[in-house]
């Protein structure tokens, strides 16, 4: 299984538009190979690097495996149920490290599970949603985007 963005590299830095700093939009991401017994999908976005723990920037969840991508910023308008970020917001909250604290590591993450729903009340917790998915995790995969202040 794998995650891209066309907006960045693995490792590459995240353009201002994806950030706190710029447009605050979902990057593009698009993604393959997905298990044969997968059910539903999740996307993950978080910074492990923030200074407090790691900090919880997104989770959408319930993806149908027909599913192959989303478009920047369509998330948001897409239907795919997402959880409260750290900001206290539902949906995507862009990188937005401390000015000076240097780049940081953003990790997409996207779950393939065996389960259609993961049958959580409406915008719960990032962590919540993770909890939910690792319990029915077939595969995950991982791209890395780094921003900096």
């Amino acid at each position: 299984m794998w995650l891209k963005s066309d907006a960045f590299g693995g490792g590459g830095a995240i353009p201002r538009r994806y950030t706190c700093d710029g447009e605050n939009l979902s990057p593009p991401l698009a993604w393959g190979d997905v298990p044969a017994g997968a059910r539903s999908l999740v996307i993950l976005c978080e910074d492990p690097d923030a200074p407090g723990g790691t900090f919880r920037h997104w989770a959408a969840y319930d993806i149908p495996t027909s599913q192959h991508g989303f478009k920047e910023g369509v998330v948001e308008a897409s239907g795919v149920p997402q959880a409260l970020n750290d900001f206290r917001r539902a949906g995507y909250g862009g990188p937005c490290p401390p000015h000076g604290h240097g780049p940081h590591r953003y990790m997409f993450r996207l779950l393939a599970i065996s389960r259609d729903k993961l049958g959580l009340p409406p915008h719960p917790p990032c962590r919540a949603v993770e909890r939910a998915a690792r319990a029915a995790l077939l595969k995950e995969a991982v791209l890395i985007g780094t921003y900096g202040r």
